[in-house]
């Protein structure tokens, strides 16, 4: 059934609050990862509030879909989903790396509801996302599994093991992908480890692609709908994004990977978000 204008605005909507509370989880005083949280924002607002079958009420409900944030730097962003969902208080959400909090700069899943698994180090998320799939299927449980990745994290080898293995067993309940923004921690990719052609390479270890906008509500929409209906192998979409989407000073820049913002570049950006 296509989906309303009316569910597209409020899926907009949501990333734009998503892209606030990741704002207001940095503050100003302690650097944080706003680059790679803001590109994924969007995509984040489409798998949590409109394409993931879950429940705040039971996150370990066997039958939930089930999403693994393999970059982990940004889950700040899955941390804003999970609270505007009822994962937790948003109160919670300005404890961020503070001593004993749940909110830890990258995932702790014993520590908070609705985390899969601890992806501190770059490049296994997608092998545990393998993991998760293929014990679906041999439970013949019909959850799906969802993987983010960063297009600088994908140099690593794990990643390509794990590509192999998706395409072997037919996960095509498995769903990867690619935060294409084109920016790692110290610089434009293509001039630090270039790990293009995303598209060709994906499609040459035997899977579904897809290339979208990173950051248009409707082909991210279309874009999962679409890969639900994929059989027989597992789908990658490449998501052309740019770096601290929505934050103009910060945009594109490799700074704001993990940065710090100042008092009045703080302020800026809440008011950026705020109607």
């Amino acid at each position: 059934m296509p989906v309303t204008a009316e569910k597209l605005k409020e899926l907009e909507k949501m990333a734009k609050k998503l892209r606030y509370d990741i704002v207001m989880m940095i503050g100003t005083g302690k650097p944080g990862h706003l680059g790679g949280s803001c590109s994924i924002a969007d995509l984040m607002s489409v798998l949590y509030f409109y394409k993931m079958r879950i429940d705040p009420k039971n996150p370990k409900w066997p039958d939930r879909d089930r999403f693994v944030i393999s970059k982990g730097h940004a889950v700040l962003a899955q941390y804003a989903a999970l609270a505007n969902l009822g994962y937790f208080p948003m109160d919670d959400l300005g404890t961020l790396k503070e001593l004993g909090t749940k909110l830890q700069g990258h995932p702790e899943m014993l520590r908070m509801p609705g985390l899969e698994a601890n992806t501190g180090s770059l490049g296994q998320g997608l092998s545990v996302s393998c993991g998760i799939a293929l014990a679906g299927k041999l439970d013949k449980r019909d959850y799906r599994v969802y993987c983010i990745m960063g297009d600088g994290e994908i140099a690593e080898g794990q990643v390509w093991e794990a590509s192999m293995t998706a395409s072997y067993y037919k996960l095509d309940n498995l769903v990867g992908i690619l935060d294409k923004n084109r920016i790692q921690a110290m610089g434009p990719i293509e001039k630090r480890y270039d790990t293009n052609p995303h598209a060709d390479k994906w499609r040459a270890f035997g899977w579904n692609v897809l290339e979208i906008d990173g950051h248009n509500i409707e082909e991210i929409v279309a874009a999962f709908d679409k890969a639900e209906q994929v059989k027989g192998k597992p789908t990658m979409i490449v998501a052309n994004t740019v770096k601290s989407k929505g934050v103009p000073f910060a945009e594109n820049k490799a700074q704001f990977h993990h940065g710090m913002m100042t008092q009045e570049q703080y302020d800026t950006a809440r008011e950026l978000f705020v109607d």
